[in-house]
């Protein structure tokens, strides 16, 4: 069961959410609050996995539980509904390309759409449900999503997609914000001139009379003959690349106009009011490939490795400690018990002369056993490589879960997490056994 956390005390939006609380009840808990310092407790010692936030409330101070979360990466998990008035508010906040915030919608859009934006939350869970407990990630994902031309799809899907390859520390922050505006500017190209035809010319007289694009693209997609039209987003995440292919169901375009480097352009740049999305996208990823009929784009980063996007704020004024290769962290049976959380780099770990297990930034921590039982360590931990750790003596830690209740939470929910894997691994193994005995 998750839990909403609805920050509002506007009728229009709790009436809204509370039925549609109501129609998932199987699968959501709402919870009800608008004054800021109660809000900032409630997400401090509860960890809601999805929270609404909605700055039409004037009895809440939305920009406050904003940084508060963003202040705190253990905080960034599930995502945010921002609701707003007009749509100049709902502009200015989705060009704060906010990793938390799954999508911006007027009060309109949020009454028309909240549950079918739940059905997709729903749907895509194991995306936007994490709480940085990577250590069960595996080296290779790959997948596929498939939607029809929808706007709110676009912004959904692109937002949650970049959040999560930040928070699981796939994507550094400046590439996060690139790899945003590149998926943005794609999809739209996908919806808008791929799916619905919509051509420079058209588009350029649309905006001029009616100032905005959203109802010519509403137009389009109600007609017969591209109603049943997709874009579909395939993705493969590894250790090296990120790779993204983004597919419509168009007619495709000469994609070579708009790709090779053409000199007279490169002098006078394009300030049309749109029509740039490709040269942005190459601008900030750097090469997209094209198909032949020019239906189908892909584009591939470089994944960020061995390194954590999630240092907690309280925990950067402890001090930084680096290792080179081989150099030893300490060693089974020392008396020490301090806590090291990981920032960077490989550690291996040995228990008498075995090596058991590697440990990356997404483990979080090393050394919590002998921290948390208050023994000698149980095995020895070598840096792999150049590595740095934030080292934490063991009373400070207890000092900041005083003042940061939900980091021993989190601490005790991630240790939780990997006694699962742990488990199950043994159980799946025992299986395995018992059929090969057979």
């Amino acid at each position: 069961m998750k839990k909403i956390l609805t920050i509002s005390s506007n009728p229009e939006v709790l009436e809204t959410v509370k039925n549609a609380v109501f129609t998932f009840s199987k699968y959501f808990d709402g919870e009800y609050l608008w004054e800021t310092t109660q809000i900032i407790t409630y997400i401090n010692y509860e960890l809601p996995e999805l929270k609404i936030l909605d700055y039409t409330s004037e009895d809440t101070d939305c920009e406050t539980i904003l940084a508060t979360i963003n202040a705190d990466p253990w905080l960034h998990y599930g995502g945010i509904i921002a609701v707003c008035a007009t749509k100049g508010k709902k502009r200015t906040l989705e060009e704060l390309q906010d990793s938390n915030i799954l999508c911006v919608l007027t009060i309109e859009e949020f009454k028309e759409n909240l549950e079918r934006l739940l059905k997709l939350i729903l749907a895509n869970q194991q995306f936007i449900f994490h709480r940085g407990l990577q250590n069960d990630i595996g080296n290779e994902e790959s997948g596929s999503f498939s939607f029809h031309n929808d706007l709110l799809d676009i912004h959904f899907y692109s937002s949650f997609l970049v959040a999560y390859l930040y928070n699981t520390s796939r994507i550094s922050a400046q590439n996060r914000f690139n790899l945003q505006m590149a998926l943005s500017e794609l999809l739209n190209n996908a919806l808008e001139h791929g799916n619905l035809e919509i051509s420079f010319e058209e588009k350029t007289n649309w905006m001029m009379e009616n100032g905005e694009i959203v109802s010519l693209i509403r137009k389009k997609a109600a007609e017969e003959r591209f109603k049943d039209r997709k874009i579909k987003i395939q993705y493969t995440l590894n250790d090296n690349y990120c790779t993204f292919t983004i597919t419509d169901d168009g007619n495709g375009f000469d994609w070579r106009k708009y790709t090779e480097k053409n000199d007279e352009l490169d002098e006078e740049p394009n300030t049309e009011l749109h029509g740039r999305g490709i040269q942005l996208s190459k601008g900030v990823i750097g090469k997209l490939t094209y198909n032949e009929k020019g239906n189908e784009v892909t584009l591939r980063i470089k994944s960020q490795k061995d390194a954590s996007n999630n240092i907690p704020v309280a925990m950067r004024s402890f001090e930084t400690v680096t290792f080179k290769d081989k150099d030893v962290i300490f060693r089974e049976n020392e008396k020490s018990n301090d806590l090291y959380f990981i920032v960077s780099g490989k550690y291996a770990v040995y228990s008498g002369r075995k090596l058991v297990s590697i440990l990356t930034p997404n483990d979080m921590f090393i050394g919590e056993m002998a921290f948390l039982l208050n023994d000698r360590r149980s095995a020895t931990v070598l840096a792999s490589g150049n590595c740095r750790l934030i080292k934490i003596p063991k009373i400070d830690f207890l000092d900041m879960i005083k003042k940061n209740p939900h980091y021993g939470i989190f601490l005790s929910k991630m240790l939780s997490q990997r006694l699962y894997n742990q488990t199950h691994q043994t159980i799946t193994l025992k299986k395995q056994l018992m059929e090969l005995k057979k």
